[in-house]
């Protein structure tokens, strides 16, 4: 865990600068990530907008990976998100990556990968993590965790580039941003989204079999006070009640966990 003043200059709560304004005002050497520092991290964040799917998908590994280790939130990881928020709208990713040899098994297009990086790490800030590590380590936790309460306080900007792709054509690519939001929108500033999300959550619970994205959408829907039993077919049930019965096993361990650990 990193207690040091991040080297960003944090935007306002609603505004999200253009690329090229966060790479040059960040000082990215300075900054911490899960192997050294983020000095190599403008470069990788610059080819994710390449117009070779191949560079873009070399680049990804290369700009999220070193923010990205055991559901923690580095220094670095505020301005990657700020830089990914900020080129989810960039013509290269909006036009999807067509894959061309029929021998090689095609990728995630690159928006749905960013998309999906958002949101495991809004997820690995959301309030339900703040309130298992506050009773790990104390109340204080945030303040000591500067780098989480940095990307908390970021929300506002990174959901305004996300709420663009809700109504996104593409399936994957708007549920897979609707489940990027959910997380987001726990800040204070944002909670009023909750109807709208609502909706778009019953449009994926209507057409969608993805488990991952079926799971969140009723968790969420759950945690807002709707009742869900309508929405939930066979294979939520199922879903539902094995995560149960792994729950009871782990209560019955003793000394284990009776919820489910934040990693």
């Amino acid at each position: 865990m990193t207690h040091s003043r991040s080297q960003t200059e944090q935007p306002d709560p609603a505004e999200l600068p253009l690329l090229q304004t966060l790479l040059d005002r960040t000082d990215w050497a300075s900054l911490p990530t899960a192997c050294g520092t983020g000095e190599s991290l403008p470069a990788a964040l610059t080819l994710l907008t390449s117009p070779d799917p191949l560079i873009r998908e070399s680049a990804l590994q290369d700009a999220l990976g070193p923010v990205t280790h055991q559901n923690s939130i580095y220094e670095a990881t505020v301005p990657v998100s700020l830089c990914v928020a900020a080129i989810l709208n960039h013509p290269a990713i909006t036009a999807g990556d067509d894959n061309h040899d029929a021998k090689t098994p095609p990728n995630r297009p690159t928006l749905v990968q960013l998309l999906d990086w958002l949101g495991d790490t809004a997820y690995d800030a959301n309030d339900e993590c703040v309130a298992i590590d506050e009773r790990l380590y104390g109340e204080g936790f945030l303040d000591e965790y500067q780098p989480m309460r940095a990307f908390r306080d970021a929300r506002p900007a990174l959901f305004s580039a996300v709420q663009a792709l809700l109504g996104h054509d593409n399936a994957d690519v708007r549920h897979t941003a609707l489940v990027a939001a959910i997380p987001l929108i726990e800040h204070p500033l944002l909670t009023h989204h909750q109807v709208d999300l609502a909706g778009h959550a019953r449009c994926l619970l209507a057409t969608s079999t993805d488990r991952h994205h079926r799971d969140r959408v009723l968790d969420a829907l759950k945690a807002w006070g709707h009742d869900t039993s309508s929405l939930e077919n066979a294979s939520d049930i199922a879903a539902r009640e094995h995560c149960a019965l792994l729950r009871a096993a782990r209560a019955s361990w003793g000394g284990g966990y009776s919820e489910d650990p934040p990693f």
